[in-house]
């Protein structure tokens, strides 16, 4: 790889690296599931594992949606200079690169418990499928809501299916003879699935506003989204999923009694997702898209509700 200033800088635009907006949407519900698992701060090691996995992971992601989009990103304004579309940056080199980061992400992973090990292969799959569920699936954002919700199972995997920190026990034969599919999924409680449920409606609330920014781009080039499925109802749907995101948590977590910091937190979001309306009401570009890049603070604001009720 040419360590050029200019090849480095095309590395970057690569993986999105100046606009970090989207691998903070990945990163605070995994951390808010984190911090729910293991009631409270998950320890330096776990965090650690997990926000650096979560950045390399959404970077190769980058890596794999240019390379299956590059024909379709040369027909839309907002895509047409990526480095991939542009020819900058050569397929073979972004995917190798993209490589590279998954099998750092990987090593990372490998420093906690065989059955979250197993558990990233389904992330990396769903991964991998997105880019290519834009072709055939009416609402392809369910599919990344899929894919942006992986390390939800993956951190009640890391705290309840054994000791983490210790390589042996990765690579100890025994444990994995001793590992089943069954106890992968016994160490995944009910909860983590409803907080799966409700991440999954607050991606199609976001990524359907990303949607509406090229939606007249994407009907020329026959391109499957949701804001072309829902049509004129895409936003109030966008509000519906807010709604569902935020009552899905907040029933999920009433058990755990996290106190008033919690529901402010949660009206502080609610708020947020009332200005998005503002924002996304009148369809045009500029306010989908600021609405979009502005969602990682409403996530932001859940996360904190979560930390701050265990904490206090």
């Amino acid at each position: 790889m040419n360590s050029s200033p200019s090849t480095l800088r095309l590395y970057l635009n690569l993986i999105r690296w100046d606009r970090p907006a989207g691998w903070l949407l990945l990163l605070w519900p995994t951390l808010g599931a984190l911090w729910v698992a293991a009631g409270g701060f998950p320890g330096w090691h776990l965090l650690v594992v997990f926000v650096l996995g979560t950045i390399l992971m959404r970077s190769a992601g980058c890596c794999v949606n240019d390379v299956a989009d590059r024909e379709f990103d040369k027909h839309v304004k907002r895509t047409a200079q990526r480095p991939v579309t542009s020819g900058a940056l050569s397929v073979g080199a972004a995917l190798r690169f993209g490589a590279l980061l998954a099998l750092l992400a990987f090593g990372l992973v490998l420093s906690t418990n065989p059955a979250t090990v197993v558990a990233s292969f389904g992330a990396l799959a769903v991964t991998l499928v997105y880019p290519y569920a834009k072709r055939f699936v009416s609402m392809p954002q369910a599919v990344l809501g899929v894919a942006f919700s992986a390390g939800i199972p993956m951190a009640f995997t890391a705290v309840h299916a054994g000791p983490t920190g210790d390589w042996g026990t990765v690579f100890s034969a025994t444990a994995w003879q001793a590992l089943d599919l069954r106890q992968v999924w016994a160490s995944i409680p009910a909860l983590a699935w409803w907080l799966v449920l409700g991440n999954l409606f607050w991606v199609l609330a976001y990524d359907t506003e990303y949607a509406m920014v090229d939606r007249d781009d994407d009907l020329k080039i026959g391109m499957k989204t949701s804001a072309i499925t829902l049509g004129r109802f895409d936003v109030a749907a966008v509000m519906v999923f807010y709604v569902l995101f935020l009552a899905i948590w907040v029933l999920a977590l009433i058990p755990y009694a996290l106190g008033a910091i919690f529901y402010i937190a949660i009206g502080v979001a609610a708020l947020q997702a009332l200005w998005h309306w503002q924002l996304i009401r009148s369809r045009q570009r500029d306010g989908c898209f600021k609405a979009f890049r502005l969602n990682h603070w409403l996530g932001c604001a859940v996360f904190v509700g979560v930390a701050g009720g265990f904490a206090f």
